[in-house]
């Protein structure tokens, strides 16, 4: 492999690395709170699709008798 060769590999390499590490985790964050501060045992509901490209993560929790 020449001189000129391995710069272009390396140049290469080294981008695609930057570009990984640069590149912020895609993921999207959606929180529902609607429990009292003072509830010990909130119901809660939690799922998360991690698509390899799109990610999501949803959180819900509630209180019981939050009307009383």
């Amino acid at each position: 492999m020449n001189k000129r060769a391995r710069m272009v590999l390396a140049a290469t390499g080294a981008t695609v690395a930057l570009a990984a590490l640069a590149a912020p985790a895609p993921r999207a964050d959606i929180r529902i709170l609607a429990h009292r501060s003072g509830d010990l045992a909130p119901h809660r509901f939690q799922a998360a699709a991690d698509l390899g490209i799109f990610a999501v993560s949803v959180l819900v929790t509630w209180s019981e008798r939050l009307g009383r």
